[in-house]
């Protein structure tokens, strides 16, 4: 025997390499199936990671925030400006909303809450921010706060401010506030001799929100294009609505829907807005403005009602520290928006992230280009 075959590097049994050859390769390979399930798990993954850390795509589906927002428009939102919340409800379909594609079957289960943090901001909300929340009153009041409704409007009141609204100007501590660029509100058209507006007329000066009442017409624009109809010689008189909070309209009733509180969604308040580590007295006149964050949104036990006044453990509770911050949202839109006039404030923990562009924007309407293609990225103002 020679001594190179009995070197230890040539004896198959102590050369891993060698004994190894061919059985590399013995792993059953994946199926084309198995790898486009492995490819969209992945997918899956990544993009949940990424919607609940950075940003999250939205759509526009009413009108409330029209002119700045339109029925169709694609929007991101980033988590990043207020700071992405941690999940309460884990126990989700990812992906989904509240409620699963096309259906009302809710998209989560709630066997498992945990409590919610939120990360690191980078801003805080400010003043005529375009916010996305859950909304506080959804439809469905059991459901986690993570999985309410979203709600997109404009931040018009921050913690610790005074707001009022008089003849439909908004004033923060006393000083009239600048409105948005798309601001509208409603005015009542009537036509002369019993004339019909056609719906062209109405398109021709941008206005989609419209609605008829024999010959006249409610439409929700601004005081420029209402000027512009006014010239049209079959038009008789275009008249804005103000709701006044003497004889108030139904249409303008707004929170807190009480004895004591003639405010309607043009003349309202003045409102003082919560703001966490701030001690009011409760007494009968405010325990009707403040009793929805008490009870609901501040994670308290024990709380009741009784006569006017809040009760905890059957105890009065003559004040009360708040312990987060809150907010007053209104949409653009002014007399075709559900929001802070009507349902109150919206509390910080219910706050989502702030709407940064348009990425795409599809026109519902019969008339004009199917696609926007003007507000195609286009930020938010």
């Amino acid at each position: 025997m020679t001594q190179e075959s009995a070197s230890p590097y040539n004896n198959p049994m102590n050369n891993p390499t060698a004994a190894n050859k061919g059985t590399t390769n013995n792993k059953p390979k994946k199926s084309a199936a198995r790898e486009w399930l492995d490819a969209i798990v992945f997918a899956v993954v990544v993009a949940t990671i990424f919607r609940w850390l950075l940003v999250e795509p939205f759509t526009i589906p009413t009108p409330s925030m029209e002119k700045s927002l339109l029925v169709g428009d694609y929007l991101f939102v980033s988590k990043l400006h207020y700071g992405a919340r941690t999940p309460m409800t884990p126990l989700q379909i990812p992906l989904a909303a509240n409620k699963i594609w096309g259906t009302n079957i809710p998209s989560f289960v709630d066997w498992i809450q945990l409590p919610q943090y939120r990360l690191p901001a980078i801003s805080e909300v400010k003043r005529n921010d375009a916010v996305v929340f859950n909304c506080p009153v959804d439809p469905a009041p059991d459901y986690p706060v993570d999985m309410k409704t979203h709600y997109i409007k404009r931040c018009i009141g921050l913690p610790g401010e005074t707001l009022e609204i008089k003849d439909q100007q908004v004033y923060i501590d006393g000083k009239p506030i600048e409105n948005p660029e798309g601001l509208q509100q409603s005015y009542i058209v009537e036509t002369k001799q019993n004339q019909m507006v056609r719906d062209r007329v109405f398109s021709e000066l941008g206005i989609t929100d419209v609605e008829q009442f024999g010959n006249s017409y409610l439409i929700h624009t601004n005081d420029a294009k209402a000027a512009e109809l006014r010239k049209a010689d079959f038009i008789s008189s275009v008249t804005k609505e103000i709701f006044r909070k003497e004889g108030i309209d139904p249409r303008g009733r707004s929170y807190p829907y009480a004895t004591g509180f003639d405010w309607t969604i043009d003349n309202f308040g003045p409102l003082k807005i919560p703001q966490a580590g701030e001690t009011i007295e409760l007494n009968t006149q405010n325990v009707a403005l403040y009793k929805q964050v008490i009870m609901y949104y501040e994670h308290n036990k024990g709380i009741t009602e009784a006569n006017g006044r809040l009760l905890q453990d059957g105890k009065p509770l003559t004040s009360y520290t708040f312990k987060q911050n809150y907010y007053f949202m209104m949409g653009d839109n002014r007399h075709n928006s559900a929001d802070s006039r009507v349902w109150g404030f919206v509390p910080e923990d219910h706050v989502l992230g702030k709407a940064l562009f348009i990425w795409m924007s599809v026109n519902p309407y019969p008339e004009g280009s199917k696609i926007r293609w003007e507000r195609l990225f286009s930020g938010i103002h």
